[in-house]
């Protein structure tokens, strides 16, 4: 982790605590950008939201786009304080937090400040390790490189699998089985192979309509 903050504040933290002292206690987190934007994939397309995306991931995935997030050591940390503030500046009064994977750090003092800014919380994780925070949403997007711990699927809102190649649609009945039956399911094309993997979407989805089609509208739209 660079040692370099944004901003310090004493009534946040001291001179004297480490970089991994704050990042355990969830004071500081690893953010690679923040901006306000769209939702473009999921349940939630369409609706306004500070987005952040904090770095470092264990899963992976060789058609990730956003790679940049993976190494965490190279992005600087933020005071959570700041980033309650940004997300609060904004009229939408909602925060998506995104990654790399989120729940590679204590959310719960981040998640517990938003609360009390009366900002609604959404995650976007893979699940792949133990939650923390209080979330209002959670979208669960499972991975086979680091498949979810079992309490992802009790806690999920939506689950969104990502279809690289055909072979993917039975990885998402396999998650399907494990999730509640009230869970928004979806199958969203993987970016760069949408031309291909569009149509065979389509065509599953028409057969097995308990599934829906998320795309990232976003950058059909070209907004962060």
């Amino acid at each position: 982790m660079l040692l370099k903050l944004q901003k310090k504040s004493s009534n946040d933290f001291t001179l004297n605590d480490s970089l991994n002292t704050l990042l355990k206690a969830g004071k500081i987190l690893p953010v690679l950008e923040e901006f306000y934007s769209i939702q473009g994939e999921g349940f939630n397309t369409g609706r306004a939201a500070y987005f952040i995306r904090v770095g470092g991931c264990d899963v992976g995935c060789r058609w990730c786009d956003a790679k940049e997030t993976w190494n965490a050591n190279q992005i600087s940390p933020v005071p959570i304080k700041i980033i309650v503030e940004h997300a609060a500046s904004n009229p939408s009064r909602a925060i998506v937090v995104t990654g790399g994977e989120p729940l590679q750090y204590n959310l719960d003092l981040l998640c517990e400040k938003l609360k009390q800014n009366k900002i609604i919380r959404f995650l976007e994780t893979s699940g792949s390790l133990p939650f923390s925070g209080s979330w209002d949403w959670i979208c669960l997007s499972p991975k086979k490189e680091s498949p979810p711990l079992p309490e992802a699927f009790k806690v999920a809102n939506e689950m969104k699998v990502i279809i690289y190649h055909t072979d993917d649609f039975s990885w998402a009945e396999e998650n399907k089985k494990k999730v509640d039956k009230n869970v928004n399911l979806y199958l969203q094309p993987e970016w760069s192979r949408r031309k291909i993997i569009i149509p065979e979407i389509i065509r599953y989805v028409k057969q097995n309509p308990i599934w829906k089609i998320s795309l990232q509208s976003h950058k059909y739209m070209h907004i962060p």
